[in-house]
């Protein structure tokens, strides 16, 4: 069957974000370069100017004319100088100075000498269109550049088949140690950083680009300002958070309210908090996601009811009673910063007697007064002052908590098999198995036109986990971990010296390894809030800033020809028949790929952009009730789409995000201007770097389409057996073999123990309603099998290095040692330098489903016999393994 071309976004993309790009260059902070070069030509010139001008331009023609003559010489032997056959040897010996001003304005100067001996043997029949002679080497100011900064990086004490993560990034890690306030950088970071300050070049100016542009911007500044006004902050204190504990207190509670568990009362209460707290964005509980109905119609968006946002990042946290006993104090000096009981009388009333709180005058108010209800743990019978109940308050919260993690899903089950996860039932189903919640009340707060009357559960046991434990639990805790969630999630939006912001940061840094007291630059940390809540509006001028000549057509070529070598390499897959072998080269054409910036909102669209956001509050002077308008905008615009289809012009990400995604239900792989960006990628770059870089980025996510999840998806987006049974076996055969690897990977947890990356590998699931097959892998395996495309990347660079039209881009740097080849590997392994803090490491390898940087290097050049080939590795060497240990998915 013919093959079609992967399908791009429309041409029309390209098209110019503002009117007049001159009013507003470079987000409106820096000159252009033709204006830096006019600022200076109206310059009068000084005598040495004119010497050295001179000079320059005698240097430029001298240089002319050796190249000239050196060309005509190599013209006239291939046309048959040497006709004899005699072998020739021309030696030039080359001598460069460099002169370099650092940013302390001090100056050194460099002197290298070069040798380059060139034997010229007979010459060989004319070359083919399709194998074109490389170009020289490129000594364009640029060019030296990026040279310098690959040579940087590099540590060549260590011997690349061995260890090629600390070879290629070594020095680039010695130069950037972790900053206190960090738990992790790396490249990914440093990206991020760069694109934050471009997005702050204009969020600081005030320049005015006109029309509705000027609307947006202002609510963009103000947005910003009201970040970075820490005096007003500090003024207000923790009056917000007040208020918002307030309206879940009110909404909870009423003065008659009875606080038996199965009281009516209850019911309607807890729906009216959990329903307030949703739509400000706080998880509790439970969560809503409306997303495509993968099973019928993935273009018909639906409701998912999901476990909870838990406190810690992931279940395994409350089974280390260490974090456990931590969590517990920081609870408790939450729920002390937010206790508005002060006015409270000094006398106690019979905490023993539950009609005294029914009918004391101060039962509304929070903290529960007095706690517990029931008189305290066994052991104690005296009456306890404000700061112990709140202790013990903060320990049954606690406990409530682990409760709900311990009925949660784990997330390798999450990550790794939709089928599972994918459980329509009638909403009836749910409203009788979760009775504590109100749902037809519920969803009146959110939808109020259109209700649901199917649901897809993603784990029907939660659900029923969740009915005991909130019948199992005292009103007065669940208050309490409401008003908790509450805190921990709005607390960061108050003055750094309220106790509340404290005591999440307490937490924060326990957890990431952070210095204590370690506060970052407090610019970064608003205008990453910028781009959380207004990422859209800011991704319009960061766009405009970044993203423009050819770079989105060429990343687009690169994503193209990685499709194209995929699709060439499924008749080459051992594993894979012909029949399933078609499927997936239709899958891939049909694949639709986004690049730069979404047309929903349309960034080039300044109306499109205003109307989006209309809903946002901006108000200088209220940093916490941006945030809370902000969150409120999103989750109306998530219910919006409910009984809806999808917008296939949505993006998941912002413009300026560093990151890619791939989306089963759309069959989409998306890839924001943030990531198209040095060191992944730039228009001007030779292809073995922008291939080795972002075509990693590329070949990534495409691959996903095909991992261990995406392969349950057909080109619909809909889930579908779509592999014949022996390409299904023949695939759970190559995963294992990538399960088998990176389990025996590891880290170090900080205190003289070993993580496994694998640890999570689990043989059987319990109380799921489908059986689940154990060999379907483990929380990174998808992730894993995603860096295997990385060969994908490489068939598709050296496609077009052997296309005569398209090799001219293939220049060599000046100063580097290292054939193309090399050079590509080099490019892909750079991307993933990163330093971390132990406690981060832990973190990442308990929650997230890709391996350390290290082993995304390691674990995937040694699938790769064109790594060993381009390194010369031995075959002993550790990252050259026998043909049987490697894992190779996608041909030879």
């Amino acid at each position: 069957m013919a093959e079609r071309a992967a399908r791009p976004s429309t041409d029309q993309e390209s098209a110019p974000l503002l009117s007049d790009p001159d009013e507003y260059p470079n987000g409106g902070s820096n000159p252009s370069l033709y204006q830096r070069v006019n600022s200076v030509a109206q310059e009068p010139l000084t005598p040495l100017t004119k010497i050295l001008l001179i000079l320059a331009l005698f240097l430029l023609l001298t240089t002319s004319v050796f190249i000239g003559l050196f060309a005509g010489a190599q013209h006239r032997i291939s046309l048959g100088g040497n006709k004899g056959g005699t072998t020739i040897t021309v030696t030039t010996t080359a001598t460069a100075t460099t002169t370099q001003i650092s940013t302390s304005q001090s100056i050194s100067t460099a002197t290298s000498t070069s040798t380059l001996t060139t034997t010229l043997a007979p010459p060989p029949p004319p070359p083919t269109p399709t194998t074109p002679a490389p170009p020289p080497s490129c000594l364009e100011p640029h060019c030296i550049v990026l040279s310098a900064s690959i040579l940087s990086s590099l540590d060549t004490t260590q011997d690349p088949c061995e260890n090629f993560y600390d070879f290629a990034n070594g020095g680039w890690l010695s130069k950037h140690p972790l900053p206190a306030d960090k738990s992790s950088f790396g490249q990914f970071e440093a990206l991020a950083q760069g694109n934050i300050r471009v997005i702050q070049s204009f969020l600081e100016s005030k320049t005015k680009v006109g029309g509705v542009d000027d609307a947006i911007l202002d609510k963009l500044r103000d947005f910003y300002s009201s970040c970075m006004d820490e005096k007003t902050l500090d003024e207000i204190g923790s009056t917000p958070l007040l208020h918002v504990v307030k309206t879940i207190r009110n909404l909870y509670r009423s003065e008659d309210t009875d606080i038996s568990s199965a009281s009516d009362k209850r019911v309607d209460g807890l729906t009216a908090a959990i329903a307030f707290l949703h739509s400000r964005g706080i998880g509790a509980l439970f969560a809503f996601d409306v997303e495509g109905d993968v099973g019928v119609d993935p273009n018909h968006m639906v409701l998912w009811f999901n476990q909870p946002e838990l406190t810690l990042p992931s279940k395994e946290y409350y089974e280390d009673e260490g974090v456990i006993a931590l969590l517990r104090n920081v609870v408790e000096q939450l729920l002390l910063s937010v206790d508005q009981s002060d006015d409270l009388p000094n006398k106690l009333v019979d905490h023993n007697s539950p009609p005294a709180l029914a009918n004391n005058e101060d039962a509304n108010v929070w903290p529960p007064w007095p706690w517990p209800p029931w008189g305290g743990d066994d052991d104690d019978d005296k009456p306890l002052n404000r700061t112990q109940r709140i202790h013990k308050l903060a320990k049954h919260v606690v406990e409530f908590e682990r409760r709900l993690a311990r009925a949660s899903l784990d997330l390798d089950i999450l990550y790794q098999d939709p089928i599972a996860t994918y459980n329509p039932v009638q909403l009836s189903n749910l409203t009788s198995t979760l009775t504590q919640i109100n749902f037809p009340t519920y969803f009146s707060t959110f939808t109020p036109r259109t209700f649901p009357d199917r649901v897809v559960l993603t784990y029907p046991s939660y659900s029923k986990s969740l009915h005991d434990i909130l019948n199992d639990t005292d009103s007065d805790v669940i208050e309490s971990y409401l008003v908790a969630r509450a805190g921990f999630t709005l607390s960061p939006f108050l003055s750094m010296h309220t106790d509340a912001w404290k005591a999440q940061r307490a937490l924060l840094e326990a957890l990431t390894g952070i210095k204590k007291g370690a506060i970052g630059d407090r610019s970064e940390y608003c205008i990453e809030r910028v781009q959380e809540t207004l990422g859209f509006a800011a991704g319009r001028y960061f766009v405009n800033a970044t993203f423009g000549g050819d770079s989105r057509e060429k990343g687009t070529k690169v994503i193209t020809d990685i499709v194209d070598a995929f699709k060439h390499s499924l008749k080459h897959i051992d594993w894979m028949d012909e029949k399933s072998a078609r499927a997936a080269a239709e899958k891939a054409d049909a694949i639709r790929i986004k690049v730069g910036y979404p047309l929903s909102p349309d960034t080039r669209n300044p109306t499109s952009i205003a109307r989006y956001y209309s809903g946002v509050h901006s108000d200088k002077k209220d940093f916490f009730g941006n945030m809370l308008s902000s969150f409120a905008s999103d989750t109306f615009k998530k219910w919006l789409q409910l009984g809806r289809s999808r917008d296939l012009d949505a993006w998941e990400m912002f413009p300026s995000t560093v990151n890619a995604y791939f989306n089963p239900p759309a069959n989409e792989i998306v890839f924001p201007a943030g990531i198209l960006q040095a060191p992944f990628f730039s228009q001007n770059w030779p292809g073995y770097l922008s291939y080795g870089a972002f075509g990693q980025v590329a070949s990534h996510e495409l691959t996903h389409a095909f991992d261990s999840a995406g392969r349950l998806y057909n080109q619909q987006g809909k889930l579908a057996q779509w592999w014949t049974n022996a390409t299904s076996e023949g695939f759970k055969i190559k995963q294992k073999c990538i399960v088998d690897q990176y389990s025996s990977y590891y880290i170090d947890d900080g205190k003289g123990g070993k993580i496994y990356v694998n640890g999570n590998l689990y043989d059987t699931i319990a109380d799921l309603d489908q059986n689940y097959d154990a060999d379907s892998g483990n929380r990174t395996s998808g992730e894993n099998i995603g860096d295997t495309g990385l060969i994908q990347a490489y068939r598709a660079w050296k496609s077009q290095y052997k296309d005569s039209e398209r090799a001219g881009n293939e220049y060599l740097l000046p100063g580097l040692d290292f054939t193309r080849e090399q050079l590509f590997f080099l490019s892909f392994a750079r991307i993933w330098a990163r330093a971390m803090k132990p406690a981060a490491a832990v973190q990442r390898i308990r929650t997230d489903p890709h391996s350390p940087s290290r082993f995304r290097v390691d674990g995937t050049v040694s699938n790769i016999p064109e790594f060993a080939k381009a390194f010369n590795c031995s075959n002993k060497a550790k990252l050259n393994p026998p043909k049987d240990k490697r894992c190779i998915f996608w041909g030879s």
